[in-house]
């Protein structure tokens, strides 16, 4: 981009990032994710970065919060109350390192030689508490960072808030778990001898993940809407008027940070005076010698972080001695001698650069947003599904817009919304081809479908997709048979449908690239090997319309055989359970197509045995029950899970009805626990699935 056009898009930048700040600190509102504001927040900084000469004063990485409401007293503290720079990656915190380093080097070498100190970033509502002579006097918001809202009585009814301070050295000795912190520590001990008249903590009011649930509940019962995340209630309930709304929402404080002088010479030690003070104080926590350290912290507070009884979104890495940590001052509103590393964001901005479409094995058409790459969930994401053009018309998306794009459960990329006020000028609507991208044939678009599709039953395409779906993993799952290899064979002429899969010979394979004598004898053998099928992974493979693997199970259960699903009347397949008129004539049709029998002949030809699936459960314990899973668990596989399931009696669902008994509900959830929730289905957690397994 040139000087121009980066200087257009910092104004829309600014614009956008103070429209949604507005929203958070004035409303206690959000329309876009805490990510996706970071994520434009740090495409505004890159960009500052490359043109300093750009950055103005009143752009949003110069300042820290909105203004205060009018229904509170003002504060103005005594002491800025900053923000932190973000790191999103390992990179971003070597240099961070490598700034600091240099500064300190430059002023006073003998300092360079630091630690730091790591502790854990919780997504709650930052505040201020003043205690005069060891007694709260007053409790801010951050406000816009140097004028914020008293909050005091709000404040005083969470019980982690101390209402008085912890002076006498003697009582704070009778506890055995503060004696140690006080041990061959004198400067410590001598804060109790002289204690400062005024004290000034700051920390992070927060909501637990349980008492967030109990919440969201509480509104269901009362059919009001849900809360979308802990941080909203927690500042929306300290800044209530009656304190009586702060005590129903269960509040608690952590503090991290003591502004007072009391003698301390590293962030350490104000971590242990606040502790012996009374404070509630980060378990984490810790020393940290280098910066490989730091990253190694941040893995380990990752790994745990789902665990862990609130919401965090990174640690906090700072420079641990306190007289380097002031010297290398503020820079904007952010100290330089501290970091917010991040962990990955499962959401974030980027920028739409043209929208294709792909042709499925059914001769779906799909639309596909091409992005400019970016990173989310440490995974760089280039494509986002647009789904059909129902979702298209819902998002108004359009190529040059700037999206937020999600990883729904982690895994696949998706458009959630559009910012609209940073569309080009001229953006043209997306619209569906009228003819097939890659046969030129008609496209096709029944009333009453959503689907758009190719008239052409034999679209290369499709073909290539339905044998992408043919040995897939929970179908034929062919060991070291990919689409790549796939596309190798049928480029080359090998194949031209599943079956022909069967009928290569080694001498056909090892030409290939990339293949010698013994790489095309195991691709052989594994090929060979999968002559024996079981029936319902038979059926899923086929890539019948509609039909997902457990729709095919309660085909092979209640068939048993291939030709007796084959001869089934319609109305037969409409009786079994979760089968409706569309699914069953879905599979009524497929075997009654012309080309589709003559690929079951084929298969029998060559000699695929496909065996009777016929289940037989061990236990009887869950018979009758109907489960759904939605998110991914921790501690086995969904398939590993539906599994457990069936050994027990019990049948699995893909979709929520009301003949359902149970959703387990795993990570990051989608639309299945929203219409159980809708229809009062009963919700286990993965913990309350292993009682039941027992």
């Amino acid at each position: 981009m040139s000087k121009e056009e980066i200087k257009e898009r910092i104004e829309k930048l600014k614009k956008e990032i103070n429209y949604h700040r507005y929203l958070y600190h004035v409303f206690d509102r959000q329309e876009i994710s805490d990510a996706a504001l970071d994520s434009l927040k740090h495409e505004l900084m890159t960009l500052e970065g490359l043109f300093p000469d750009l950055i103005t004063s009143d752009s949003p990485s110069q300042r820290v919060g909105g203004r205060p409401l009018e229904k509170f007293r003002k504060v103005r503290h005594a002491t800025p109350m900053l923000s932190l720079n973000d790191a999103f990656s390992e990179k971003e915190l070597i240099e961070w390192e490598t700034r600091v380093k240099k500064l300190v080097a430059g002023n006073r070498p003998a300092l360079a030689d630091f630690d730091y100190f790591a502790e854990l970033k919780i997504d709650g509502f930052a505040i201020s508490l003043v205690y005069e002579d060891g007694v709260l006097r007053e409790g801010s918001t951050r406000g816009d960072g140097l004028v914020g809202e008293d909050v005091t009585e709000s404040l005083k009814v969470i019980e982690s808030v101390p209402l008085r301070l912890e002076t006498d050295l003697r009582e704070i000795g009778r506890h055995k778990e503060t004696r140690m912190f006080l041990s061959g520590q004198p400067a410590i001990r001598k804060v109790f001898d002289h204690f400062p008249k005024v004290i000034e903590v700051r920390g992070e009011i927060y909501m637990s993940k349980r008492a967030f649930e109990r919440v969201n509940a509480e509104q269901r019962r009362h059919g009001l809407p849900e809360f979308a995340n802990p941080r909203n209630i927690a500042a929306g309930s300290v800044r209530q008027l009656d304190p009586k709304v702060t005590i129903s929402r269960k509040l608690d404080f952590l503090a991290y940070d003591l502004v007072t002088d009391c003698g301390q010479s590293t962030h350490e030690e104000e971590h242990v005076l606040l502790k012996l003070f009374g404070f509630k104080t980060d378990e984490y926590a810790k020393r940290i010698r280098t910066l490989e350290e730091v990253h190694g912290f941040w893995k380990e507070i990752f790994q745990k972080r789902e665990n862990l009884p609130y919401l965090i979104d990174g640690i906090v890495a700072q420079v641990n001695q306190g007289d380097v940590f002031e010297r290398l001052g503020v820079i904007g509103k952010a100290p330089r001698g501290a970091v917010a590393y991040k962990f990955p964001a499962k959401e974030a901005t980027t920028v739409v650069g043209d929208i294709i479409v792909q042709v499925g094995r059914t001769g779906v058409l799909t639309p596909v947003a091409v992005l400019k790459p970016v990173e989310i969930a440490g995974v760089t994401v280039s494509r986002a599904t647009l789904h059909n053009m129902d979702e298209i018309k819902r998002l108004d998306i359009r190529r040059g817009d700037t999206v937020v794009v999600e990883r729904a459960g982690d895994v696949i990329p998706q458009v959630t919304g559009v910012l609209k006020r940073l569309r080009p000028k001229g953006a043209q609507e997306f619209h569906m081809p009228t003819a097939c991208p890659i046969c030129g044939f008609p496209v096709v678009h029944k009333k009453g479908e959503v689907a758009y599709r190719c008239s052409n039953k034999s679209c290369a395409a499709v073909q290539r997709e339905k044998l992408y779906h043919f040995v897939s993993k929970n179908a034929f799952d062919i060991q070291g048979l990919g689409p790549k290899i796939v596309d190798a064979f049928l480029d080359n002429g090998l194949i031209r449908d599943a079956a022909d899969l069967f009928l290569l010979k080694e001498k056909d394979i090892e030409p290939l690239e990339r293949f010698g004598e013994k790489s095309a004898a195991n691709l052989f053998s594994a090929i060979q090997e999968k002559k024996k099928m079981s029936l319902n992974r038979f059926i899923y493979a086929l890539g019948i319309q509609h039909v997902g693997e457990e729709t095919a199970i309660d085909l092979a259960g209640t068939f048993g055989d291939v030709e007796k699903l084959k001869a089934a009347p319609l109305e037969e397949l409409q009786k079994i359970r979760d089968i409706g008129e569309v699914v069953a004539k879905s599979i009524y049709d497929w075997f009654k197509n012309s080309s589709n029998s003559e690929l079951l002949k084929k298969f029998r030809k060559i000699g695929l045995k496909i065996q009777n699936s016929k289940f037989k459960p061990q236990s009887q314990k869950l018979k009758g029950k109907i489960f759904v899973l939605t998110g991914e668990l921790e501690t086995m596989t969904r398939d590993e899970a539906k599994a457990k399931i069936r050994e027990l009696g019990g049948d699995v669902s893909e979709s929520v009805s009301k003949k359902t008994d149970h959703v387990i509900v795993g990570k990051e959830p989608g639309s299945k626990l929203e219409k159980a929730n809708r229809l009062g289905i009963k919700t286990l957690s993965e913990k309350e699935l292993l009682r039941v397994f027992g």
